[in-house]
């Protein structure tokens, strides 16, 4: 009951802060997606866009989050590609995923889901004026630590978990998909 709990709180947390006006956000970004934005992401949704038989997906659809980002958005999603969830320890992804985990998977979900479009030019800005690092408000109530490696932008969850972007700035009808090398929980 307790989880059963926890997931309906996580749930109605992540409708209402999707349902909020596009006025701006923690991040100090725009959340509106442009008309220009829009059109050249199409008609497909993030869930749509996201690898059918992937790992990241099937994460989502436990979480009950699917649904969400097929919804309007817009969203920036931070999506670990299947490797980063192998390198996972041992039974953690597995575990994630039976139905009494729900709760916590949604933690580990919402954390990397951004309100608004935030492209990577966005982030890159935002690390330039923090004179090194930038803190991305998420989702589900954390941060992100946005830092560069090079030309390379690294993000890093509370738990100090790195990943790397490997492919930015999927664009979709509803939001962006920045891929990852790793899964930030």
């Amino acid at each position: 009951m307790k989880n059963m709990t926890a997931t309906v709180a996580l749930s109605a947390a992540f409708l209402a802060l999707g349902a909020c006006n596009n006025n701006g956000n923690a991040n100090g970004m725009d959340n509106a997606q442009t008309s220009e934005a829009q059109k050249a992401a199409g008609d497909k949704t993030v869930a749509a866009g996201l690898t059918a038989n992937g790992k990241f997906l099937a994460a989502a659809k436990a979480a009950g989050l699917d649904q969400t980002l097929a919804g309007p958005g817009p969203y920036t999603v931070i999506v670990a590609d299947d490797a980063g969830f192998d390198a996972l320890p041992a039974g953690t992804y597995d575990n994630w995923l039976k139905p009494e985990n729900r709760a916590q998977l949604t933690g580990v979900m919402t954390n990397v889901i951004l309100p608004g479009t935030v492209l990577a030019d966005d982030i890159s800005k935002a690390i330039d004026n923090g004179k090194g690092k930038a803190v991305l408000a998420t989702m589900g109530g954390g941060t992100l630590t946005a830092t560069k490696d090079g030309d390379k932008i690294v993000l890093t969850s509370a738990d100090g978990k790195k990943a790397t972007v490997t492919k930015a700035d999927d664009k979709f009808s509803n939001g962006v998909v920045h891929h990852v090398d790793a899964v930030l929980m």
